[in-house]
């Protein structure tokens, strides 16, 4: 169960080496979550991780998880929610793609949706169908401010992000009222290894900055979070932005 200021004490991360979902479960526990269940596909950086946290005093599982394999998700998530009742679960999973590779190699553009988005959406219907079921918990989406319009630079992304997030509301939406809290979490560009030699954005963030948005949206179970927050406001006008100016912007 959550502690008296609204924060897990058990936490599964779908993505587990993600470097936001490891800052977030790192903040985590320092402050109150004792058992994490890192998923992702089997590899040395996953173990890596895992023993990273153990260092700072949690209970960390490692759990073989593979977006692209959806009919494997309700076996191994429901392996993880079999264990005890699971407090959150942070959805952190998520492919950049090469956006002038993948408009000349659809089968890549497919792979970048299909993990960001169809395979967003089976591992996060199994698990709110579990939170569900435990009767509390809180499902955190890792979504983007690139789904708030698709830009020239990145539309591959951008589109499947969009559709992560018009998902997770909808679901957010269908789960009020049922103890299950959903969280849209939108950041800007991340300073992580998946943007390793892009150019620096404007209002560029860090995980460390999303790991402590997350927590404090969860404390006070907040439904959307922008990180910077000034990106709300940002994305507001862009939405509004007229389409042939728009495709002036560099961006």
């Amino acid at each position: 169960m959550k502690d008296a200021f609204g924060l897990p004490q058990s936490l599964l991360v779908l993505g587990g080496t993600s470097g936001i979902a490891l800052a977030t479960a790192r903040r985590l526990i320092v402050r109150r979550t004792r058992t994490v269940w890192l998923a992702g596909r089997p590899s040395p950086a996953l173990e890596s991780a895992a023993a990273e946290l153990r260092t700072l005093g949690a209970d960390v599982h490692t759990v073989p998880f593979d977006a692209l394999d959806p009919e494997s998700h309700e076996t191994v998530l429901g392996k993880v929610f079999a264990e005890g009742d699971v407090d959150a679960v942070l959805l952190a999973f998520g492919v950049l793609g090469d956006q002038a590779n993948d408009e000349r190699d659809p089968a890549a553009a497919v792979r970048v949706a299909q993990t960001n988005y169809t395979g967003a959406v089976s591992a996060g219907l199994v698990a709110a169908r579990a939170l569900q079921t435990q009767g509390h918990g809180s499902l955190v989406v890792l979504s983007s401010v690139a789904g708030g319009r698709a830009r020239r630079s990145n539309f591959i992304y951008g589109s499947s992000k969009a559709g992560l997030d018009a998902f997770a509301q909808g679901l957010g939406d269908a789960l009020h009222g049922t103890g299950v809290h959903v969280m849209v979490v939108r950041p800007g560009f991340v300073r992580t290894k998946m943007t390793d030699g892009l150019p620096e954005a404007p209002l560029a963030t860090t995980p460390e900055a999303v790991a402590t948005a997350v927590e404090l949206g969860l404390r006070r179970r907040s439904e959307t979070v922008w990180v910077p927050g000034v990106l709300r406001v940002v994305m507001s006008a862009l939405r509004h932005t007229p389409r042939g100016l728009f495709r002036r912007l560099p961006i």
